[in-house]
């Protein structure tokens, strides 16, 4: 059954738009996260699948509408140099105290703002408010994939500053879209994170350690094809719009040996983990009965009315 349900899920994505980590990739992390999931949590999240993925892409749609949302999808790494990982602290406060509050925001907050999101699902566990549960799963677990993105962690985060725009949704999209039907997406079960801010900077930092790869290789393997054969067009949504073609994405999957897949994989297993976690530290409530509950307010980290809203692809 499990497998049935998965490769239907496939299925409706067989032509999806091509949006950020998000409408197909994101979904996809979301509910396969819900497989690692003890029975007790299972009882909840397996029932709240649909939800669970289609509420997913909301912080998607959010940064666009409100401000202070960017700023919560990626952290450029980079502008901090290459002591970023030495030079920023993994708690707020004492960045507020090293950096301004327009600093920061102007080149993202990911890791700080997920943790405030992670722990007010943990309070949502707590109070048993299974509207703000739901919301605030299916938000982390946006977050969490966007923080294992390379490009969400540096400046030339679309391949603007090199010569390769569009390099962002071609990673992220296109990719899976294509080759997602032959990945793996068991990765055990969930596991409790002792230390749920140094595991977000963990990840942040093994993604931005492939940034490198990630250009440079699709930099040189464009010199192989000639621009009719890098590009292609296909009918999305009653367009003809231009995608990398089938041959060039499959070329740059093949020299990345299986990159976007690993990466997918430690969304899952990420997601699962602050989700347990979570559900742990609240004190492992009783799912099987929750009552309807009104939303929770928002997490606590509010956004600076002065800062302007970056409208990229992060």
């Amino acid at each position: 059954m499990y497998f049935l349900i998965l490769n239907s899920f496939l299925l409706s994505f067989s032509n999806p738009p091509q949006k950020s980590w998000g409408f197909f990739a994101h979904e996809l992390i979301n509910r396969q996260a819900v497989y690692s999931l003890p029975p007790e949590m299972i009882s909840l999240f397996k029932k709240e699948l649909v939800f669970l993925g289609e509420k997913s892409v909301n912080p998607d749609r959010r940064r666009y509408a409100v401000q202070g949302e960017a700023e919560k999808h990626y952290i450029d790494l980079d502008h901090y140099g290459d002591s970023a990982r030495q030079l920023l602290p993994k708690y707020w406060p004492q960045a507020l105290e090293k950096y301004s509050d327009d600093t920061l925001r102007a080149h993202g907050i990911g890791p700080w703002s997920t943790y405030l999101t992670f722990l007010s699902l943990t309070k949502a566990f707590a109070a048993r408010e299974k509207a703000s549960i739901l919301r605030l799963s299916a938000d982390l677990g946006h977050y969490l994939g966007d923080l294992n993105v390379p490009l969400h962690t540096t400046k030339n985060y679309n391949g603007q500053l090199s010569g390769q725009t569009g390099i962002h949704g071609f990673w992220e999209s296109r990719i899976p879209e294509l080759q997602a039907k032959n990945y793996s997406f068991w990765v055990g079960k969930a596991s409790y994170v002792t230390d749920p801010q140094e595991a977000l900077w963990e990840a942040v930092s093994r993604a931005h350690a492939q940034v490198d790869s990630v250009l440079r290789i699709e930099k040189e393997l464009s010199t192989a094809f000639s621009e009719s054969q890098k590009y292609s067009y296909e009918e999305r949504n009653g367009l003809t719009v231009r995608v990398y073609s089938r041959e060039f994405t499959e070329a740059y999957a093949a020299a990345l040996h299986g990159q976007v897949e690993r990466q997918i994989q430690r969304s899952i297993k990420m997601v699962a983990d602050f989700w347990y976690t979570a559900w742990v530290n609240a004190g492992q409530p009783d799912l099987s009965k929750l009552p309807n509950s009104l939303e929770a307010p928002q997490d606590s980290l509010r956004p600076n009315s002065k800062i302007r809203i970056r409208l990229h692809d992060h």
